[in-house]
């Protein structure tokens, strides 16, 4: 349970378009398209052609993202529709929405651990999220709908595959790349080089490996950070004295790199030895303030702090820096009748970073108000280890059936510690008892949880006719979670109570305890027909699920208003609450959710090939949905269950080879995302200004609202689009010419359920790309321009303009606390650059 309301769940819309390329910012254009190339894909397990699998399927080759400049996840993912990217920046990782599935309010929440839970990504076979540098990738394949019966990870709402290149066992290979490039509101030259090498030893062991560094100098102006805090005034403006700015503040740094031993001592038996890893250090958020300054004053006349789009009102720095390392051991031994595939997979990620508290602790009611130099953040320490082993048969033969079986566990341990300072309050407020000697440590949490998870599944087909197949799958799985958890209110502790401990004592400072265990069949049916041409139309049904948790362990029990512990607890459902009224929603634990999935499809070519056309219709229907909300006390984000939710929609993707050296491409989905049951209490909004109270001083009050059958999911848009030519002109020294322009465009995306609670919508908008290159036998120069129009894109939002508001610290105050808490994530402004390859072969 993290004890904050904002701050990691910032929307990448620019990506659900179509593939348009980018130096190192979001949506990207194309430098050169693989007009010819035909993608072999094994996302069912068997190498197939993309045209020939009967389930929604997109991959990008690895030649097209080393020619389009794709830097992550969330650049290619314009090329699958349906497909939503949040882009949080590089401090806060991507979230992953799927036709719709998302029921987290995209103002709130923090953390990256899972990319939102309802997609697994595979880095190889290994099950893991990471925002994943795409560096000496062979494709990166994206599947649509749950995949349980074909996986081992849960695949709720799809599963996105990283399959990098093998080491080759004839292949010498050198090659650099590097590129540079500028934005349009940063000073800075950010940078991105890199090198890939391949090294036969002998004619059954080979060595590969690639390292890469991006420095990107960012675009976001911190110009009200602190000097000193707890001594400079935050709202002092008058006097610059109190402030420090911070040019472009939202900095990247990540080094990222893989190397690999492959080893294949006889034709049957083919074992891979990988070790990835990739540390990213980040200055701040790709966060804007510049909506505080142009919404409606609702209560008092927040000053206007931030008169250029790419300027945010924070008070202290926010970096961090994350850390991410994976052991993978792939082995695959060919039985004659089946083939067997082991993948072994260790995994760690450790994320510590700094955040600013101000705003959240201003806007409740514990009397910090009252110091006039007051200014709140909080250090956080993550660390999650995990271990994955899948084993699965996959038949072999000419034979009507086929069939997969397979095996699979994962153990996932987390721990987190979460410490928050509000220096100088210790010694102003020393007369009440606080505590001198923690550095003004204000509030600590320790969480921890486990889990271990184990699956067994399998997929049946049968060749009914040579145009006709079906498909019958079955998952088994069985989880149990574990978890613990301490918090502390140090400033009312005496040191035999409490002495903070760092995250590496964790384990022997709290001892996990059973929370909840869970188990359950899921099923699969598809059929095909195959027309003359190669035409094929396929209807499917599958289920998948998403493992249940724990919000903490603080439940609220006895007289839990004492100011000791801040009215900070966790509440049952009918439990009474401090200011009248009964808890309506469980704010302890939430369960797993389910989903059911019908879809039908089409894969069609046209034009002797010219033309390929793919498409498909859904329904999904959600079974207990894991939704986002804040507790009752404190603001506290938390997940509980909804009953039910449905999505529906359908998605287009085309492409058409005007000439062997033109090609154009596009797609378009539109989704229908809905609560098909009310919520009561979902939605806690800010009812009216901070007022004062004798008990708690000045606080922002709320009320639960429902949300109601019908209301609209947050998190994705309804419509979308994206389009572009990619033209290759061939000169005659053997060089050709690259020009490629396009466009997306996304509709408006809510930022809570129903756009409730004086919630911010998030506009429309569309982002242009162009680029223009030279490619000359084993080298490449290519010129782009991102953002070509240069438009103020929002991804997501923070908190809602309720809650800017001018707070007295007392009763006739003359200098109130300015509260500038809502702010929304931007996208990067126009950027310039170019990138050069040099393959020594």
């Amino acid at each position: 349970m993290k004890r904050q309301i904002t701050y990691k769940t910032q929307l990448k819309l620019t990506v659900s378009f179509l593939a348009l390329p980018l130096g190192a910012t979001a949506i990207s254009v194309p430098a050169h398209a693989q007009i010819d190339d035909e993608i072999i894909v094994t996302a069912t397990r068997r190498s197939e052609s993309i045209q020939d699998i009967p389930i929604n399927i997109a991959a990008i080759g690895g030649a097209q993202i080393e020619q389009q400049g794709f830097g992550d996840i969330s650049e290619l993912a314009a090329f699958v529709p349906g497909l939503n990217i949040a882009d949080q920046g590089g401090r806060d990782g991507n979230r992953i929405v799927v036709r719709g599935l998302n029921v987290e309010d995209i103002q709130n929440g923090f953390g990256q651990e899972d990319g939102g839970g309802t997609v697994a990504t595979y880095v190889g076979e290994i099950p893991l999220f990471v925002d994943l540098r795409l560096n000496d990738l062979q494709r990166v394949e994206v599947l649509l709908g749950p995949q349980g019966t074909l996986y081992g990870a849960g695949t709720m709402g799809g599963a996105i595959r990283y399959i990098p290149n093998k080491p080759d066992f004839t292949d010498d290979l050198f090659e650099v790349r590097a590129g540079a490039y500028t934005y349009s509101s940063g000073s800075g030259i950010s940078s991105d080089i890199g090198f890939t090498f391949n090294a036969p030893i002998s004619d059954s062991f080979a060595l590969r490996g690639s390292l890469d560094y991006q420095n990107d100098k960012g675009f976001i102006d911190y110009p009200y950070v602190v000097r000193a805090p707890g001594i400079s005034e935050p709202d002092g403006f008058g006097d610059a004295s109190n402030f420090r700015p911070v040019k472009d503040a939202n900095t990247e740094e990540i080094f990222s790199g893989r190397v690999a031993a492959r080893w294949q001592p006889t034709d049957a038996l083919d074992a891979t030895l990988t070790y990835y890893f990739q540390e990213g250090e980040y200055g701040g958020r790709n966060t804007s303030s510049f909506r505080t300054a142009n919404i409606p004053a609702t209560f008092g006349s927040p000053l206007n702090l931030a008169s250029d789009e790419y300027e945010f009102a924070g008070r202290v720095e926010e970096p961090n820096e994350r850390n991410s390392d994976l052991i993978a051991l792939e082995v695959i031994a060919d039985l004659g009748f089946a083939e067997l595939t082991s993948a072994t997979g260790y995994a760690t990620v450790e994320e510590n970073g700094q955040r600013d508290q101000t705003d959240l602790l201003i806007s409740l009611d514990y009397y910090y108000e009252t110091f006039p130099t007051f200014t709140g953040f909080t250090a956080e320490d993550e660390e999650t280890e995990i271990f994955n082993q899948e084993v699965r048969l996959v038949s072999k033969g000419e034979s009507r059936f086929n069939w997969i079986l397979g095996a699979f566990y994962n153990q996932n341990a987390y721990n987190a510690l979460s410490s928050e300072f509000t220096p100088g309050i210790g010694a102003f407020n020393a007369g009440f008892g606080f505590r001198q000697d923690l550095n003004d440590l204000e509030y600590f949490e320790a969480d921890r949880t486990k889990l271990k998870e184990k699956a067994v599944f399998g997929e049946v087909g049968l060749d009914v006719t040579e145009a006709w197949d079906v498909t019958f799958g079955m998952r088994y799985y069985d989880y149990a979670y574990e978890t613990a958890g301490d918090t502390q209110f140090p400033y009312f502790t005496t040191a035999a109570d409490f002495n903070p401990y760092p995250l590496s004592d964790i384990k022997n400072q709290i001892a996990l305890a059973p929370n909840q265990s869970d188990d359950g069949t899921l099923f699969k049916f598809n059929t095909s027909y195959q027309f003359g041409g190669g035409n094929t139309v396929y209807a499917t049904f599958s289920q998948g699920f998403r493992v249940g948790a724990a919000n903490g362990t603080n439940f609220c029990e006895g007289d839990y208003l004492n100011d000791q512990n801040q009215g900070l607890c966790l509440h049952s459902p009918g439990q009474e609450l401090r200011d009248g009224g009964t808890a309506i929603l469980d704010e302890r634990n939430y369960s797993s959710d389910t989903v059911d999935n019908y879809e039908l499809g089409a894969k069609t070519t046209w034009l002797d090939g010219a033309v390929r056309l793919n498409g498909a219709v859904y329904f999904i229907n959600w079974n207990n949905p894991q939704v986002n909300t804040v507790s009752i006390n404190a603001g506290t984000s938390i997940t509980v269950n909804a009953e039910s939710a449905e999505t529906k929609g359908f998605e287009l993707d085309g492409s058409w080879r005007v000439s062997d050296h033109f090609l154009m491409r596009g797609n378009f989905s539109y989704t229908d995302a809905k609560l098909t049951t009310d919520v009561p209490g979902l939605v806690r909004a800010i009812n009216g200004q901070g007022t004062f109270t004798p008990d708690f001083g000045y606080g922002f009050g709320t009320d639960a609202i429902n949300a109601q059958d019908g209301d609209r999911l947050p998190g994705s848009p309804n419509t979308q689009f994206s389009v572009f030519g990619d033209y290759k002109h061939p000169l005659s020294n053997g060089a050709s010419v690259l020009v490629n322009v396009g466009y997306a465009w996304q509709s408006e995306v809510l930022s809570v359920v129903g756009a409730r609670g004086g919630s911010y919508t998030l506009p429309s908008y569309g982002r242009a790309n162009a680029a223009i290159g030279y490619e000359a036998g084993n080298w490449s120069l290519i010129s782009f321009v991102d953002n070509l129009f240069n438009d103020f894109s929002e991804s997501s939002a923070a908190n809602t303009p309720l809650n800017n508001q001018l707070v007295p610290a007392f009763a006739g105050d003359p200098n109130p606390a300015n509260v500038r808490r809502f702010r929304t994530n931007v996208l990067p402004p126009r950027s310039i650059g170019a990138r050069f390859k040099y393959r020594f072969q």
